[in-house]
């Protein structure tokens, strides 16, 4: 920092900036015989330099253009296989959607023909609990009748035996009758 201000205190004293033109003063030809000696003298040496870099620039370009090409071909290839197993994806989605369906169906069609064996099972059980109540009630109603006919039977032809034939008669009408 303080070269920085004695740089600008040097300047303020002097008046300002000024060109010197004064060849040896400044140097000018020293530079420049500085740098015709080195493009002289360096030139085989850093054109040799800048050979086998260019060389080894235009060898790494090639490779790398090289392996771009063979990436763009994988990449290609990679899109195919991903286009393809996309196909077979949606193929598997819709075969298991269609077996799913399927299943379902026979599923539903199992349950329905069950559901139906026992509704036929229930009927049949409902008409044979109600024959069997019919035939109960119809015994019942027999046996009532039997035991009022024979009691008024009695009452009204109980000494005769005339009497005993025409009940037995009747019942047995009867009973062919209601049976």
């Amino acid at each position: 920092m303080e070269n920085f201000d004695q740089i600008f205190t040097l300047l303020a004293e002097e008046e300002g900036i000024k060109l010197n033109l004064d060849i040896l003063e400044t140097g000018l030809l020293n530079i420049l015989a500085l740098v015709g000696i080195l493009i002289y003298v360096g030139r085989d040496f850093l054109g040799s330099i800048l050979e086998t870099r260019q060389a080894e620039i235009i060898r790494a370009v090639q490779d790398a253009e090289e392996r771009l090409a063979e990436s763009n071909k994988r990449l290609a290839e990679a899109q195919k296989q991903l286009t393809q197993a996309n196909v077979i994806i949606a193929e598997i989605k819709s075969e298991t959607v269609k077996t799913k369906k399927l299943l379902l169906e026979s599923d539903s069609n199992q349950a329905k023909r069950e559901l139906s064996t026992r509704f036929s099972r229930a009927i049949a059980s409902l008409k044979a609990k109600e024959l069997q109540v019919f035939s109960e009630i119809k015994q019942q109603i027999i046996t009532l009748v039997l035991k009022r006919t024979v009691s008024k039977a009695q009452e009204t032809f109980a000494p005769k035996q005339r009497a005993i034939a025409l009940i037995n008669e009747t019942i047995n009408k009867l009973d062919k009758e209601l049976l």
